[in-house]
């Protein structure tokens, strides 16, 4: 079984590359989302060479095509931060291969931790932090409401204040398009972020800044890979509803885009990226199941499975209720907010904290709710919580 999913995942490494081969056939991104790609530019961002550079969750999907694409640059320092080991190892390894003579320095800890923060920050004076390191699977984090507050919320306010303490010139939050009036506790806490960046904004010299943006194929947990494992097994191809759509972007894309954002003199704010136009999921399955070589319905069937907790059929496209503003980048647009008071942020942690103390799923919801004003959770995901 571990195979087969190792397989499924290397296998939608490659799709993704456009190197996979299903029966003499090619199947690149751009036949996935019906349109041309725009990776794979070559895009150095200057304001990122000859400074040290911090990455957190540097193990996962977007953190370690950040941390390539930050190699090119050539930083003075790159420095690899996650909670979890194997990515991280494994990426330094590559990055040793592909950039010789780049300082890389790995350190394990979590974004949860001030003390070990301040030694990594005292240790490297980062100039450059890319906050990438969050929970983001929506139905997991309905299920446990309380870690997706600790880790994307109370996280986030400890690495943006080391920042703050150790000079950090400037902070990238890696937020999503589920915290425009979220439905779901991942949204409500990426949203709650941005506001939290906002408030910080006026207590020091670090530019924070928040980019948005929607799914990326083949990133981990994402339905490219699910799908492929259904596909080996010889179907179904499962999609909860023949309604929904999505806005996809390749994860090159989306890291170039990311980077091309934190260059902006457009100064704080919350960057939109351009993700061309929605795809709906039953479209994508059946385009999967046609680029590996078999065909919908009659060789591999599609069923309908239901919306799971906190699902939308319709994410929005990345439009908040601030004006929108064009940017030097076609690409790339910026929302102004008005910021929210230090002290309505602060109540806001302190219900937060007094609601995980708790231990009910209920208690955070109902403070998630006070501190985000539009979130609204769609449904009961659970008829007893067992935490109530």
């Amino acid at each position: 079984m571990l195979a087969g999913l190792a397989a499924a995942s290397a296998g939608a490494a490659l799709l993704l590359s456009g190197k996979a081969a299903a029966r003499g056939k090619s199947a690149p991104a751009d036949a996935l989302l019906g349109r041309r790609t725009a990776a794979g530019r070559g895009y150095r961002p200057s304001y990122l060479k000859g400074r040290v550079v911090l990455v957190s969750g540097a193990g996962g999907s977007i953190g370690s095509e950040l941390c390539r694409q930050i190699a090119r640059a050539v930083p003075s320092r790159l420095v690899l931060l996650d909670f979890c080991e194997n990515g991280v190892y494994e990426l330094q390894q590559e990055l040793g291969s592909l950039s010789q003579g780049l300082p890389v320095s790995v350190e394990i800890g979590s974004v949860q931790d001030p003390a070990r923060l301040r030694e990594i920050f005292s240790r490297y004076r980062p100039q450059v932090v890319f906050h990438a390191a969050a929970h983001k699977h929506v139905p997991l984090m309905e299920h446990c409401p309380g870690e997706a507050v600790k880790n994307n919320i109370f996280g986030t306010e400890e690495i943006a204040r080391a920042s703050l303490r150790w000079g950090t010139r400037r902070f990238v939050l890696i937020s999503t398009d589920k915290a425009v009036n979220p439905s779901s506790v991942m949204g409500a806490t990426k949203r709650f972020c941005e506001m939290l960046l906002q408030s910080m904004q006026r207590q020091g010299k670090t530019s924070f800044s928040a980019v948005r943006f929607g799914n990326v194929l083949g990133s981990n947990g994402s339905v490219v890979p699910l799908f492929l494992r259904q596909i080996e097994r010889g179907g179904p191809v499962t999609v909860t509803d023949r309604r929904m759509i999505r806005y996809f972007m390749t994860i090159p894309e989306a890291v170039e885009l990311v980077l091309r954002a934190g260059a902006m003199e457009s100064g704080p704010g919350i960057y939109l990226l351009d993700m061309g136009r929605p795809v709906r999921i039953l479209d994508l399955a059946e385009r999967l199941i046609r680029l590996t070589g078999h065909l919908p319905y009659r060789e591999i069937p599609i069923v309908e499975t239901g919306l799971r907790p906190g699902e939308k059929l319709y994410e929005e496209l990345l439009l908040g209720n601030g004006p929108l503003r064009a940017t030097a980048d076609r690409k790339i647009l910026i929302e102004r907010q008005n910021p929210v008071s230090d002290r309505e942020i602060e109540h806001s942690l302190h219900l937060l904290r007094r609601a995980v103390e708790t231990d009910s799923s209920g208690e955070i919801r109902r403070a998630l709710m006070q501190a985000v004003p539009e979130y609204r959770p769609l449904g009961n995901p659970r008829k007893k919580d067992r935490s109530d």
